[in-house]
C-alpha cells in the first residue's frame, strides 16, 4: 500500500473506534465528509485491503495489443524510417489499416529508438580543404575539380 493509503487506513481505524470524529477525520486525508462516509463503509466491509484502488494491477481497457504495436513499429522501420510521427501514422492508417495516434506512435518509436528529434540528430559537417598557400584565391564555383587546368 502507498503512504497515502496507509494514512487513510489509520484515520479510518480511529474513526471506526470513535477516537476521531468524521469531520476531523475528513480533513486529515484530504477528502470530503461524504467521501469519508463512503471510505468508512468500505473499511467496515472489507478491512484495510478494501481501501486500495480496485483497478490496481489491471491493464487499461483502451490499451493497444502488443502484436499491433510490434507490427506498426516493424512497418515504420521498414518503410517510413525517414518520416515524422504524424506522417508515419497517416501512412499506417492509409496503406496498412493500423490506426494509431501520432503521439502514441511517437512514444513507441522513441522507446524503440528509431527516431530522434531534429535538434538531437547528429549532423555531419564536412571540413573544407585547407589552402596550400597563404592568400590563395578560392574558386568561385566552389567545385574541387580542376576544370580548366591540368
Amino acid at each position: 500500500m502507498s503512504e497515502r493509503e496507509l494514512q487513510r487506513v489509520d484515520v479510518l481505524a480511529r474513526a471506526d473506534d470513535g477516537r476521531l470524529g468524521i469531520d476531523a477525520g475528513a480533513g486529515i486525508p484530504g477528502v470530503s465528509r461524504r467521501q469519508m462516509f463512503r471510505l468508512l463503509k468500505r473499511y467496515r466491509g472489507g478491512g484495510a485491503a478494501s481501501i486500495r484502488h480496485a483497478s490496481r494491477g489491471r491493464t487499461a481497457g483502451n490499451r493497444i495489443p502488443g502484436a499491433r504495436r510490434d507490427l506498426a513499429l516493424a512497418l515504420v522501420r521498414e518503410n517510413y524510417s525517414d518520416f515524422g510521427p504524424a506522417l508515419a501514422a497517416e501512412k499506417l492508417a492509409e496503406l496498412h489499416g493500423i490506426r494509431v495516434s501520432r503521439e502514441t506512435l511517437r512514444k513507441w518509436t522513441v522507446a524503440a529508438e528509431p527516431w530522434l528529434p531534429r535538434r538531437q540528430r547528429h549532423r555531419i559537417h564536412q571540413l573544407r580543404l585547407r589552402r596550400e598557400a597563404l592568400g590563395e584565391l578560392i574558386r568561385i564555383d566552389g567545385s574541387q575539380h580542376r576544370w580548366f587546368e591540368e
